[in-house]
């Protein structure tokens, strides 16, 4: 039985093919009808499937593999079908005599088995087609999305130096941080970044961008790294901002990528947002863009980098652009005239586009003349300053982080374009202004008063200022299109025009004009003229009358009349001025009166009568005869009083002596700086307690001086055409005088700023030990000066001296006519601060205080002489002199004097 068993299933096999035969045959035409239908339903769902697919891909979406695979499937089977319908057909064709046979019956039998199977495999590609739910997916976000960008002009260099960093790795550096003022380029230098990473695929997984804005959103920024790094949907929607975070750092930390965070206006904490740790080695970076220094400490950036304005010549062509060349060219005068609008931008370059846009198609010179004269004497109304420029710059105003600075700030524009403001004068007068108040102590008030210039400055709306090597004091300015923005903003966003009144180089201001300044708050005057009034102008609400450098010879008497509520009135460097008038009495609100460097001869009794007067600044008054006498004492507010000659020589004639005992009978002086010509006018300050702790500025002429003794709070000392003077000592404070050696950081540790003139008899200034904030020291004509500072001297005073510590913040040194001098100090010294070295006329110098061992000091700018001089020197070390040479700028006796 087993053998017959598969004879009997072959027989049943050739039986059921047998059977079907004549089926396959018979019924070839309605299959391939059938089959014809089946295609075309295919087809329909084909391209229904296609359309949702482009539809899908025009949404920046991918089809999926499956539905690919589907649709190439389909479109192999049409062309398998089409062949089997031909076939077919023609088959059909070749049958006998119109009967039901065919020619051939094996290949009908082939062909009808063919239609059969094609049919059932249609019939699935059917079911497959309409099963698809879901015929595409997100694509994945490339590496890199290029940014729409304008051709830049005056970066490379910038760039080049952030682009090598990101280049080469820099094992240091894993962050950089770009900042400056709005509209300054910042973001147009990292959106280049960003497009040069997406040309050059260096081996970055990712880069991300993110605009932060303000304020500093976690959430908003992790939904940005959600887009990009793909983290599935289930693992994000309901999570909270931990866990998301938790996600986005298992992601990121498999990953190399770049961070450029756009627009930071406060500290954002990466590991709240669950981006790792900034690791250089294994290449995750990141470049920020901020308007303010601050934010890049709080970030903690490795490299903090300013991006300033534009050179002159990259300017003019970012304008040049804007305008076009078919204006440009329009007139021969035009190139002239474009120059001087885009001098007004001050390489701003977000300014040159916004002018140089609204200048496009401006062809007639007369044209570019009136938009001129409208750019510099109401820029808030020329074409898209106010919406455009101003309206982002005041982001930066917005962003300041109290109104005290706010109002600091505004109070900068009072000064001419390009001013240099000192910092010294500015603090006081916000001090008089009563911006300080939260300090009754006038120095406590003024480091406040630096502070604020320091955020400022961090926040890109102060620019530093150029000061003198030699001299004291600093310098800020403010950026011309900053200060445009500001009195835009003090003026109330330009509604009211007249609330600050800022003139700089007006001919003559007619009475007419001042009339209408009644609602004015503050006004500043500059090398100008005030018509005389007939009337007494009314100014019920100013605060602030700055008349510096104008030309005004006397006010009228009632000029003062009308200001109920003013508190500063500065008349300095009014060089006509003779006189005041009485009604001065008037202004008894007043906090700070200036009047340096006028030609007054004798001050009104009646200022008496300024109760509330703070500050009392009197410097360079020539002419002045006398004082009131009780003037000074009846000022009991006051808190600053300064009287002194920058020149060092002596007022016409008042008695030092009793203005020494006013100022001490003032309850809260604690700011005086003064010139002293007598021997007893001298004693009686080094004798009194009080004035000794009061006094900042000293400047001592006095031929028959022998001995000085100094307090130890004091700031500048300026001792010239002491002939007899033979030694200078500390008169340390009772609580100090226990220790059998002084701490250097016990005595004068405010002096800065020391300059001896004509003392003939001093042989050193080794008390300069005891100065470790000194910043100046200028030494010349002192015939008998051996030694600047004299280690053996030193060791009798018993002074404890950190020798490294001598000198350490000394930032300029000037030693000038010592023909005996032969040492600066024993042993060579750091000089870390040095900037600035001019020594002439001292013969017998013939080493510099530096070895190989303490170096040079990295901010040396110059050192100037004569060249024989310097030929002369006796080196140790020959790397040192070598390394000081390029800063040594030779120079004759004649250009000196």
């Amino acid at each position: 039985m087993d053998c017959v068993r598969p004879i009997l299933d072959v027989a049943n096999r050739l039986w059921d093919s047998a059977a079907k035969r004549p089926v396959y045959i018979r019924h070839l035409p309605q299959n391939l009808n059938s089959l014809r239908t089946e295609m075309e339903e295919l087809k329909n769902l084909y391209e229904d499937v296609k359309e949702r697919v482009e539809r899908e891909e025009e949404r920046q979406k991918k089809r999926l593999r499956v539905v690919d695979d589907w649709l190439r499937g389909v479109e192999a089977m049409e062309k398998e079908v089409e062949e089997i319908l031909a076939k077919g057909d023609e088959e059909i064709q070749k049958k006998c005599l119109g009967t039901c046979c065919p020619k051939n019956c094996g290949a009908s039998y082939n062909l009808g088995k063919m239609v059969l199977e094609k049919m059932g495999a249609v019939t699935v590609k059917k079911t497959e087609g309409s099963n698809f739910s879901v015929v595409a997916e997100p694509l994945p976000s490339p590496p890199v999305m290029e940014r729409q960008l304008e051709k830049t002009v005056g970066q490379d260099l910038l760039f080049g130096k952030v682009w090598k960093w990101l280049q080469d790795g820099g094992e240091q550096v894993s962050s950089i941080g770009l900042y400056g003022m709005g509209g300054v380029g910042k973001t147009t230098l990292l959106t280049r970044i960003n497009n040069e990473l997406l040309k050059t695929r260096l081996e970055f997984d990712a880069v991300i961008w993110v605009t932060v804005s303000r304020p500093a959103n976690v959430e908003k920024v992790q939904r940005v790294l959600f887009n990009k790094v793909e983290i599935p949907q289930d693992k994000w929607e309901g999570r909270s901002e931990d866990e998301r975070a938790e996600e986005i750092f298992n992601v990121l930390k498999k990953k190399k990528f770049v961070l450029l965070l756009d627009d930071i206006w406060e500290r954002l904490d990466l590991s709240k947002v669950g981006i790792p740790p900034l690791n250089p080695q294994d290449k995750l970076k990141m470049v920020l863009t901020t308007r303010s220094k601050d934010v890049c400490q709080d970030m903690e950036v490795t490299e903090s980098i300013e991006v300033n304005c534009l050179p002159w010549e990259d300017a003019f062509a970012l304008f040049q652009t804007k305008v076009g060349a078919d204006t440009i060219n329009s007139h021969p005068d035009i190139p002239k005239l474009a120059e001087m609008v885009a001098k007004e931008c001050c390489g701003l370059p977000l300014a040159l586009i916004t002018i140089g846009r609204a200048m496009a198609g401006t062809k007639t010179p007369e044209e570019w003349e009136k938009k001129i004269q409208m750019l510099k004497n109401y820029p808030a109304k020329f074409p898209g300053m106010e919406n455009c420029l101003f309206s982002r710059l005041a982001f930066s105003y917005d962003s300041l982080p109290d109104e005290t600075i706010k109002s600091c700030f505004l109070y900068c524009s009072l000064f001419p374009e390009d001013y240099e403001i000192s910092h010294r004068n500015i603090i006081q007068l916000w001090i008089g202004e009563g911006f300080l108040d939260e300090y009754d102590n006038i120095q406590k008030a003024r480091n406040q008063g630096e502070e604020v210039i320091k955020s400022l400055q961090l926040a890109c709306l102060l620019e530093n200022g150029i000061s003198p090597l030699d001299e004291k004091d600093e310098y800020l300015k403010m950026h011309d299109v900053i200060r445009d923005m500001a009195l835009w903003l003090a003026r109330e966003n330009g509604k009211k025009k007249n609330k600050f009144v800022v003139k700089d180089g007006v001919e003559s201001i007619r009475a007419q004009e001042v009339e209408k300044w009644k609602e004015t708050q503050r006004i500043s005057l500059w090398n100008t003229e005030i018509e005389e009034h007939r009337k007494p102008p009314y100014f019920p609400n100013i605060e602030t009358f700055l008349a510096s450098s104008v030309f005004i010879e006397s006010f009228s008497n009632r000029f003062f009349t009308n200001m109920p509520i003013i508190r500063v009135l500065d008349l300095s460097n009014n060089f006509k001025l003779m006189k005041l008038p009485v009604e001065i009495r008037n202004l008894v609100t007043l906090q700070y009166l200036n009047l340096s460097c006028t030609s007054i001869e004798y001050l009104p009794v009646e200022l008496k009568n300024l109760k509330n007067l703070r500050c009392l600044i009197l410097n360079d008054m020539y002419f002045l005869e006398s004082l009131p006498s009780q003037m000074v004492s009846s000022l009991s507010s006051l808190q600053l009083f300064s009287m002194y000659s920058t020149e060092g020589s002596a007022f016409k004639g008042y008695d030092e002596r009793r203005l020494l005992e006013e100022l001490e009978q003032l309850e809260h002086i604690d700011d005086i700086s003064i010139d002293l010509t007598s021997v007893s006018s001298i004693q009686t300050l080094f004798n009194s307690h009080k004035l000794q702790r009061s006094t900042r500025w000293l400047q001592l002429v006095c031929e028959r001086m022998n001995l000085v003794q100094l307090s130890l709070y004091i700031e500048t000392l300026h001792i010239k055409n002491c002939f007899e003077l033979q030694d200078v000592k500390i008169n340390f404070e009772k609580e100090v005088v226990v220790y059998s050696k002084f701490p250097r950081h016990q005595c004068l540790n405010n002096l800065c700023d020391v300059k001896i003139f004509r003392c003939h008899k001093l042989l050193n200034l080794t008390w300069l030990i005891c100065a470790p904030s000194l910043q100046f020291l200028s030494v010349e004509f002192c015939e008998s000066m051996e030694k600047v500072i004299d280690d053996e001297r030193s060791e009798v005073l018993e002074i404890e001296v950190d020798h490294l510590g001598v000198f350490s913040r000394l930032i300029s040194l000037t030693l000038t006519w010592l023909p005996k001098l032969r040492s600066i100090y024993g042993r060579a010294l750091p000089f870390p601060s040095l900037r600035y070295i001019r020594v002439l006329q001292c013969p017998s110098l013939r080493k510099l205080p530096f070895d190989s061992n303490t170096g040079i000091s990295k901010k040396l700018e110059q050192i100037r002489g004569q060249k024989e001089w310097w030929d002369g020197l006796d080196w140790e070390d020959q790397a040192i002199m070598h390394n000081l040479t390029p800063y040594f700028q030779p120079t004759q006796i004649q250009d000196e004097i």
